[in-house]
């Protein structure tokens, strides 16, 4: 089988969709390396160098001209007599020839129309169109978690047998243990404490991070954060600053694969009580780095927490507070629930995440739809 991926994630974004493309290929080119497995974009970049070094992966150029991805990514596609396209981020091309092809696409989360109002007026309505074309066109959708997939039944009407779940798994720097000497050198180099919480990802409004600083407030306990600043984090720091925090909360981005994986590691809780999910890869993220996890209780977040890790209300800044000291304080009970997270945490393995991928694809020519 030739599988064609929309490469536009894979080679210009860093984090997010872009790890989410790059390692979908990885894993299908690894596990089922007896397909061929294309990458079309205007051009490469160094991001995932790695994975194009495989034999079974190549780097297709699509047709210059304005509008390429939309108009000639697809018959670029059929052109290499590609078995499969998937549309890595909720959109396909939108012309095609009549070359026979099988279209697939990941919806990640409808978070625009969950929560209008982190988005523009037209940004809602180009995403609203974007996901609608797509959706009508896919001969399969996948959701990354069964949140994602109510949210598509519902929003976007699609029938139910047309889409399949299939988690995400994460990088494989989080997979491995740090040796000591690797985490002490990466504590040294952010000069981090000697015990503290941490949170990932983007410091937006939506990640509620000014709730777990405000559920820390009247304690001593410190507080990592690491993620791309938005204009939320005004509001935070004006926070801070009013309590006397600032030397508390310490901030960081541009961290590497392996240095996250290594703070993670060093970490005593991981706390992420985010109101809206289409996944949360950073608490896969956390319990494959056998980290403590308190999360919250809404969307996709109790699928990617499992049955051992806390979860609170978002909204509850007391209840947060509550379970953020009940694990600071007993090292047993943050053992006993790492533990049952590093079992829970397989089924996001990369070989259970490629056989379910694949089993799609396949589905696609053993079905009479």
């Amino acid at each position: 089988m030739k599988i064609a991926f929309d490469g536009k994630r894979f080679f210009n974004n860093s984090s997010g969709l872009g790890n989410y493309s790059r390692d979908l290929v990885r894993v299908l080119a690894t596990h089922f390396p007896a397909h061929e497995y294309l990458l079309l974009n205007k051009s490469k970049t160094a991001k995932g160098e790695s994975i194009l070094s495989l034999t079974n992966v190549d780097f297709i150029p699509t047709s210059k001209g304005n509008l390429s991805r939309q108009l000639k990514m697809g018959k670029d596609a059929q052109n290499e007599d590609a078995d499969v396209f998937h549309g890595l981020s909720g959109e396909l091309p939108l012309k095609w020839n009549p070359k026979p092809i099988r279209k697939v696409v990941t919806i990640h989360d409808l978070i625009f129309l969950k929560f209008p109002k982190y988005y523009s007026f037209f940004d809602r309505k180009i995403h609203l169109w974007k996901f609608r074309q797509a959706a009508k066109q896919a001969d399969r959708i996948i959701a990354i978690s069964e949140q994602t997939k109510r949210d598509i039944i519902h929003y976007l009407k699609v029938p139910e047998h047309k889409i399949n779940v299939v988690y995400q798994g994460c990088h494989a720097a989080f997979k491995s243990k740090k040796t000591d000497e690797e985490r002490s050198v990466v504590k040294l180099k952010y000069s981090l404490p000697e015990r503290f919480i941490l949170n990932v990802g983007t410091i937006e409004e939506r990640k509620n991070l000014l709730n777990v600083v405000k559920a820390i407030t009247d304690s001593e306990i410190p507080l990592v954060v690491v993620g791309k600043k938005t204009k939320y984090i005004g509001r935070v720091q004006k926070y801070l600053i009013k309590n006397k925090m600032q030397q508390r909360v310490h901030f960081f981005e541009g961290v590497s694969m392996d240095e996250l994986a290594a703070i993670y590691q060093l970490a005593d809780i991981f706390v992420y009580p985010s109101v809206y999910e289409g996944f949360g890869i950073p608490v896969i993220e956390a319990l494959f780095s056998g980290t403590a996890v308190i999360t919250s209780n809404r969307t996709s977040l109790p699928e990617a927490g499992g049955p051992d890790s806390l979860y609170v209300d978002p909204y509850n800044v007391a209840d947060l507070k509550a379970k953020v000291l009940f694990l600071w304080e007993n090292k047993s009970e943050r053992d006993r629930r790492t533990e049952k997270g590093l079992r829970y945490v397989t089924k996001f393995e990369d070989e259970k995440v490629a056989a379910d991928l694949m089993g799609v694809y396949e589905s696609l020519f053993n079905t009479q739809e």
